[in-house]
């Protein structure tokens, strides 16, 4: 299941789910039937059946929240350290220019932290962390400013402007001159 902006269940709803799965157990221990148990406890006959397969392998204590499923793999204070890192621009890692990708991030992020994300895990740490994507504050070195503004005024009217003829049209294409 998909929560919005990326994250997942918060401790207090991991923690109630986790007694439900407990007093489950505490039923499959009384020897209450499968679809009892799923009706009361007003879930699925399926996570039931599940539930007590758990506990037939490894008790009460299978049935316990093992923590959040996707736990981030880089912390609050080692993304500071990246954030300085990112801070100082591309060019200081050895990149020929100044934009920042997210196939560069990651490179950047194996050199330093000795860890391999996929190139969508950058993108989730990033978003995170209240990065988000920007096009670039500053136009083409080689753009000649005096030739974009001859272009403005003369070439694109004759392109903007009409195809359409002057004289009253038809929507007939066997009669294309009729009234």
């Amino acid at each position: 299941m998909r929560y919005p902006e990326g994250g997942g269940l918060t401790a207090e709803r991991r923690a109630f789910r986790a007694g439900i799965r407990l007093q489950a157990g505490e039923r499959f221990m009384a020897g209450q039937k499968t679809a009892v148990i799923a009706k009361d406890l007003r879930v699925s006959v399926r996570s039931v059946e599940r539930w007590r397969r758990a506990w037939r392998e490894g008790g009460m204590e299978a049935l316990r929240s093992s923590g959040p499923a996707n736990s981030p793999t880089v912390t609050d204070a080692q993304f500071a350290v990246l954030e300085d890192e990112l801070g100082r621009g591309p060019s200081a890692h050895g990149f020929e220019d100044d934009r920042w990708t997210l196939a560069r991030v990651q490179t950047v992020i194996r050199r330093r932290r000795r860890l391999t994300l996929s190139v969508a895990t950058v993108w989730r740490l990033l978003k995170r962390h209240g990065w988000s994507w920007q096009a670039p504050a500053h136009r083409a070195l080689e753009r000649d400013e005096h030739a974009v503004e001859l272009w403005k005024k003369e070439v694109w009217p004759r392109v903007k402007a009409s195809r359409r003829r002057v004289g009253a049209g038809s929507s007939s294409r066997t009669r294309p001159d009729s009234p």
